[in-house]
């Protein structure tokens, strides 16, 4: 049975997303968000800021290294994924990610000036952008002896 991993975050791109590929050449694009939590404690107002990394698979992580720019709205559904290891000083690590199913790119609000009140600039293309869920593993071959 599996267990329900499920992920929505929304928060503004930290820094520009980078693109690199796998050795078999499946592309694979990282980006980090911020997320503000806002909340009240005695009568203040008080924020609440969390980083997350992201990860994108195939034609999301093209789409993501295009539209992922620091500072862009962004709202991430994925799962969570732990990433294990030992490292060179024998002491073992971990990290968890948000591996990306649907990115959406919020609109760009762009300055053209003081005398513009509402200048926006939005590509509906861009809005929403989804990829089926692709792993870095290359598919399995289904045998008869294969279990789901």
């Amino acid at each position: 049975m599996n267990s329900l991993n499920s992920i929505l975050i929304e928060g503004n791109v930290v820094r520009d997303a980078v693109m690199r590929e796998t050795p078999r050449g499946n592309p694979v694009c990282n980006f980090s968000i911020a997320s503000n939590r806002f909340y009240r404690q005695e009568e203040q107002l008080e924020q609440e800021t969390s980083f997350f990394d992201i990860e994108s698979w195939s034609k999301l992580a093209e789409q993501c290294v295009k539209n992922c720019l620091k500072g862009r709205g962004v709202r991430v559904v994925g799962r969570l994924r732990q990433d294990r290891w030992t490292g060179s000083d024998g002491k073992n690590y971990c990290k968890v990610k948000v591996v990306a199913d649907h990115v959406e790119f919020k609109p760009k609000f762009k300055d053209k000036g003081a005398d513009s009140s509402a200048n926006v600039e939005i590509d509906p293309a861009l809005l929403a952008v989804q990829a089926a869920a692709e792993t870095e593993a290359e598919p399995v071959e289904q045998t008869a002896e294969t279990v789901f």
